[in-house]
């Protein structure tokens, strides 16, 4: 690392240091009182769960009331059942005092045994039972109607010798009031993270409701019977659920029930981590104690947020410092601007990583959410390096002091200008549209140069036969020693696809060549092409000349010119930035090849995207390229949605067939002379096409996510917030990215970035689908790209969007259940909806392009090509 970038990493890791400070404040609050007024109780260990019948042994009750002692007057229970029933004769040999609870639901029968055993163990605990609990928000639920509680606690207080009441929030006695007068009490609920109310405000509101209640039943004595707040799970509207928030609230609560003569049973003593399973994961959180029983804050000193951010700081900055080192290990050429960008990139990703796998490993884990955060933290560590490969991309387009490898015009006198062998392969191609690639040809400015002609495969004669007979007619002014300057093959069958029929024409190639060219069959070639890049093969080094694909049919249909705008910018960005380290895509069109090295490793006709793969072989050899980002030459662009896709599938899946073929190469398991930079550009390259393929399967989950949510709602919670919004981070920066670099490296206007960026989501739901084929099938049959095809109908065109369609359908459709049948309560909820709602956008994008693809061309097209450029 150089100095600036040592004193940039310094800088940025002070500062995060800072922010975790300030963010980790300590805040004196009162000090927990020696003995407070009572808890909620209940006794059950990290195995123990009474859905499934499984109860604590009276030793381990025993042990927790122990712990107790001298700690609180009472206890408050909730159930009857097995064990429990004996925490009253327990709890007496430490002093303790019990509000016992008899637990009532829609099982009548099982409400019956309930309540005859909290009649029983009232009377035989006369010393220490004070007070009866007859049901625990049963209305609440919806398990009982009021006229049903009533009923139960007047058996009850016929029975016993102490205050009978029911529990229940401070709104349902209001909604209620005929119940206050079978109750000797109100035992009230005062709860109000449930309440979305912010921690800075809750006891003032608990204040506030407790005077409503005094208003409403004058002279009732009034018992809180549950307050508390969680330390941990989902953020409803400005209730956050923190460590930190539940030491604040309970230390402000005992300090000001003191004032206010309260009675009160903290929720609750210990951690329940049974409860995930019927209150929405946060239900496990409530103690002061955690489940193996050890204080989860401090009861006197400051409250920090994150009592180990220092620890976390320190963890972050280190992985930020190795993640920066690593990004700037090879940028000798990058200004301080791009440093300061990556370096605040990388230590902002792992302040985040950091900080997300602590929320996240600070809950109670079962097998079941081992394996889910094992998965979301894989998912998050994937979405981080796409970041971090797309900010280096981003760096490197921009903040470059100046290009290492920038083109350098060599002039070569004609009389040593190499010989040039044009192949031009084609099948089932227009004949008019070749005739006019060919007359491009015919005009270049060269003086050595041949075109070799080659369809493979079309079988219609009068596809083939008009342009066989044009290139005759050009031998006549273009006279050759092999028979002309223009030779033309067909050759039916011929396997191996576009790679097949660019190996027949090697064979055909005059023998003096020393320089082959590939265009593709509709591109037409400026005068000057040949002369300004053949004379780069001067340095013995290079192997490959590459100019970009350019297209001239953009101003002939709205769907065209978004296809147009999107196509540059891979190349006046992502080829741009490859080419400083020699690692380049080459393309099949408007490339050269030395033939010495053509001939030796050919071109391979196992992948679809033979180009690529020959250039890749081509590094592995320690040979160079060479890339001039400036167009020698426009094409023709798909006219139709449909074609779009095939094209960018067949990129894709030829991607990964390269990735599977080439993997010990890429990787260093197989000795080539590859270099770092080439290995990086071309994996890193990728990423973006492989997450999109994870993307897919993240949306499918996404959608099953979301069912199991609306048919178990108190099951199944949304993904954490830090989790889920990672898709949202990844699809901001992404775009960022492209408005920024389109404007100002590829000078698009606002509406060509607009409309490259609608193109590329488009494309998102192909390429996911190629990579998942790449990754299960070897080959795939080569798609053509169709040129000049007639006819155009908006229905038909939206039939190539039907998959993206039903996506898109179905993600909103999981939105707004969602949305209208539990609502956004919860800040992670509306993260997640706002999640399905993003993760449409490319499905939606893709019907859009389709319907545009259908309309029209215009009644006038744009110009055909533009004037010749310079190097």
């Amino acid at each position: 690392m150089n100095p600036i970038s040592a004193l940039i990493s310094l800088t940025v890791a002070a500062l995060t240091v800072v922010l975790w400070a300030v963010a980790n404040q300590p805040v004196q609050e009162p000090a927990w009182p020696e003995k407070i007024q009572g808890f909620a109780f209940q006794p059950m260990g990290e195995t123990d769960d009474p859905i499934a019948k499984r109860f604590p042994s009276l030793d381990k009750i025993r042990s927790d009331l122990e712990l107790l002692a001298g700690k609180t007057h009472a206890v408050r229970t909730y159930s009857m059942e097995e064990t429990l029933t004996e925490i009253p004769r327990l709890a007496r040999e430490f002093g303790i005092n019990v509000a016992v609870g008899a637990w009532l639901d829609d099982r009548l029968d099982k409400n019956e045994g309930e309540i005859e055993r909290v009649i029983a163990v009232t009377n035989a605990n006369r010393r220490n039972v004070v007070r009866v609990v007859v049901g625990n928000e049963a209305i609440l639920r919806g398990n009982l109607k009021p006229a049903q509680v009533i009923r139960y606690l007047e058996r009850v207080r016929a029975q016993v010798k102490v205050p009978v009441s029911t529990a229940e929030p401070w709104h349902v006695w209001l909604a209620h009031p005929e119940l206050a007068a079978h109750a000797d009490y109100l035992m009230v609920h005062m709860l109000p993270y449930w309440e979305g109310v912010d921690v800075d405000i809750a006891v003032d509101y608990i204040v506030a409701r407790m005077e409503d209640l005094k208003r409403a039943f004058p002279g009732k004595p009034i018992v809180i019977g549950e307050v508390g707040w969680p330390s941990a799970g989902r953020t409803r509207h400005s209730a956050v659920a923190s460590m930190a928030a539940e030491a604040s609230f309970l230390r402000r609560f005992l300090a000001r029930a003191e004032q206010e003569k309260y009675v009160y049973y903290v929720m609750e003593a210990f951690d329940q981590p049974w409860k995930r399973r019927i209150e929405a994961g946060v239900g496990a959180y409530w103690g002061v104690w955690d489940a193996q029983r050890q204080p989860k804050f401090s009861f006197d000193q400051p409250i920090e947020r994150i009592p180990e951010w220092r620890i976390l700081a320190g963890v972050s900055v280190l992985v930020a410092l190795i993640t920066f080192a690593l990004l700037v290990i090879d940028s000798h050429t990058l200004g301080k601007r791009g440093r300061s960008f990556l370096a605040v990139v990388a230590f902002s990703a792992a302040t985040a990583g950091v900080w997300t796998v602590y929320q996240y490993a600070h809950q109670y884990l079962t097998v079941w959410t081992v394996v889910v955060g094992v998965l979301l933290v894989l998912g998050m560590i994937g979405v981080i390096v796409v970041i971090l490969t797309e900010a280096h991309e981003w760096a490197e387009a921009r903040w470059v002091i100046a290009r290492r490898r920038a083109f350098k015009p060599h002039h070569v006198p004609d009389d040593q200008l190499p010989m040039v062998s044009v192949h031009v392969p084609a099948y089932n191609e227009p004949a008019d549209m070749m005739i006019e690639t060919l007359n491009a040809l015919s005009r270049l400015d060269y003086p050595r140069f041949e075109v070799v002609v080659i369809d493979n495969n079309t079988r219609d004669e009068a596809v083939w036969r008009p342009v066989e007979a044009h290139c005759a007619k050009l031998n006549e002014t273009f006279p050759g020693h092999l028979g002309g300057r223009f030779r033309f093959f067909h050759e039916n069958p011929l396997a191996g696809f576009k790679a097949g029929a660019l190996n027949f024409a090697l064979r055909q190639t005059d023998p003096s060549a020393e320089i082959v060219a590939v265009i593709d069959s509709d591109y037409q070639v400026v005068t000057n092409w040949l002369r300004d890049l053949v004379p780069q093969f001067a340095n013995e080094r290079i192997a490959v000349v590459q100019a970009p694909q350019d297209y001239r049919d953009a101003g002939e249909s709205l769907f065209k010119a978004m296809c147009h705008a999107e196509y540059r910018g891979f190349f006046y960005i992502g080829m741009v930035t490859r080419n400083e380290r020699n690692a380049i895509i080459q393309h099949g069109t408007m490339t050269m090849v030395r033939r010495s090295v053509l001939e030796e490793i050919g071109w391979g006709e196992w992948c679809i995207t033979e180009d690529a793969e020959l250039g890749l072989r081509i590094f592995e050899r320690g040979l160079e390229a060479t890339y001039i980002p400036v167009s020698y030459g426009q094409g023709l662009m798909p006219d139709r949605f449909i074609d779009f896709k095939k094209q960018r599938w067949r990129w894709a899946f030829g991607a990964m067939q390269i990735l599977r073929h080439h993997t010990k190469q890429l990787f260093g398991r197989r000795d080539t002379s590859l270099t770092a930079g080439q290995r990086y550009h071309f994996i890193a390259g990728w990423l973006p096409w492989i997450a999109d393929g994870f993307n897919l399967i993240f949306n499918m989950a996404a959608i099953a996510w979301s069912l199991g949510m609306l048919w178990f709602p108190n099951e199944v919670d949304p993904p954490m917030m830090t989790f889920a919004a990672l898709p949202l981070v990844l699809f901001g920066f992404k775009g960022f990215k492209l408005l920024y670099l389109y404007r100002t490296a590829v000078k698009a206007s606002v509406g060509g970035t607009l409309a490259a960026a609608l193109a590329g989501l488009a494309l998102s739901h192909t390429i996911a689908l190629a990579v998942l084929a790449g990754f299960r099938y070897r080959d795939q049959p080569f798609l053509r790209t169709p040129k000049m095809r007639a006819g155009y109908s908006v229905w038909r065109a939206l039939s190539a969007a039907r998959e993206e369609g039903a996506m898109f359908l179905g993600l909103w459709a999981a939105a707004f259940a969602l949305l209208f049948h539990i609502g956004t309560e919860m800040i992670d909820m509306a993260v997640w909806i706002a999640v399905l709602l993003i993760q449409s956008l490319p499905y939606a994008a893709s019907v859009v392009m389709a319907g545009i693809s259908g309309l029209p061309p215009r009644a006038t097209p744009g110009p055909a090509l533009p004037a010749p450029p310079t190097a």
